[in-house]
């Protein structure tokens, strides 16, 4: 009798296992669903380098003209003004991660398959992997040097311009106090409004729906201190804005949020890091349009890994690998923030 039969190597069964850790990978990755090629993703795909060969793509940008002009037949030839352009390179490389069983017969001890667990290891690992990237390069956590950690581009503190201590009349992060006016309240998220519209490179909204709105991650700490607040109407006023109609269900910015205020959409995150400076403050982050740069290489992508099986000891040791290339990186141009506003907060476990 005739079978048809995929054994563990065949080209076809590892096509289909590179798909299925494309789609846990997916679904583990929390980050990935601000990332997007669109010119309001708040992480923008650069595309190049999936294309063409490279290790980085450079990034241009132009800032706006500031002459006066001349008015009536004042001569113009003479008083033209110079573009002035800026340049970000976004560097990417190669991170692989395999996982190798000790044999068949271990194999054989155990009520499960080594080869699935594999799979759902490496998802696991990848997830943690972008999302480490995202809110490294996000918040400039500048204590992460390891390339392997920070999305192969050096983190870069914020610019002055581009941070808010609010109430508290701080200047630092390092002088953040216990008082109240130092924790994260609905003023907070005021002052980085404000300081988002006015900033040297304001940070630009995300356009959803025909409406304007940012994004800003808080660590739990954070979000404990707005629940909790005595402030009349605080949480309440965030619930208040209901994550209900269109904006809810049509844009994944708003999955999992906790609520939204003036305009700007809540969320949780564990991996929002503390102060380098005060290790009982917590860097929340306010974020806009393209506040981050992804780049791939060539047969990569948002969702494409690859997948490689090898046999070893003469086919008695299953061994599995998972690799991507690619980087990430805050936006920056001139030594200023392009697309965050870093809103540090007093902020330790209740």
């Amino acid at each position: 009798m005739a079978t048809t039969d995929f054994p563990v190597n065949h080209p076809l069964a590892v096509k289909h296992w590179s798909k299925d850790l494309m789609k846990e990978a997916l679904k583990k990755t929390y980050a990935l669903q601000f990332i997007g090629s669109g010119k309001d993703a708040l992480c923008t795909i650069k595309s190049e380098t999936q294309k063409n060969a490279g290790d980085r793509i450079r990034v241009g940008i132009r800032s706006q003209l500031s002459g006066g002009g001349v008015q009536g037949d004042d001569t113009l030839e003479g008083n033209e003004e110079s573009l002035e352009t800026f340049y970000q390179d976004v560097v990417i490389d190669q991170l692989r991660h395999a996982v190798r069983s000790k044999g068949k017969m271990s194999e054989q001890r155990v009520p499960f398959s080594v080869r699935e667990e594999a799979r759902d290891g490496l998802a696991d690992w990848w997830a943690d992997r972008y999302d480490t990237w995202f809110f490294t390069q996000l918040c400039g956590d500048t204590t992460q040097a390891d390339p392997r950690y920070n999305g192969f581009n050096t983190p870069v503190a914020p610019d002055a311009g581009h941070v808010t201590y609010h109430a508290s009349g701080s200047t630092a992060e390092v002088s953040l106090s216990s008082t109240s006016v130092a924790k994260m309240n609905l003023t907070t998220i005021d002052y980085a409004v404000e300081k988002a519209k006015l900033a040297k490179n304001a940070v630009r909204p995300i356009r959803i729906n025909g409406a304007d709105h940012w994004v800003m991650f808080l660590h739990p700490y954070q979000v404990t201190d707005l629940r909790i607040s005595t402030a009349s109407g605080n949480w309440q006023d965030i619930q208040k804005a209901a994550l209900s109609g269109g904006n809810a269900s049509d844009n994944p910015l708003f999955t999992g949020a906790l609520g939204m205020y003036n305009n700007v959409i809540l969320h949780e995150s564990v991996r929002i890091p503390a102060s380098p400076t005060n290790t009982s403050a917590r860097r929340a982050v306010f974020a806009g349009a393209q506040s981050l740069c992804m780049a791939f290489g060539r047969e990569f992508g948002k969702g494409t890994y690859s997948w490689v099986e090898e046999m070893f000891d003469f086919k008695n040791q299953l061994g599995v690998a998972a690799g991507c290339q690619a980087g990430m990186i805050k936006t920056r141009f001139n030594g200023s923030d392009y697309g965050t506003v870093v809103v540090p907060t007093w902020a330790v476990a209740h």
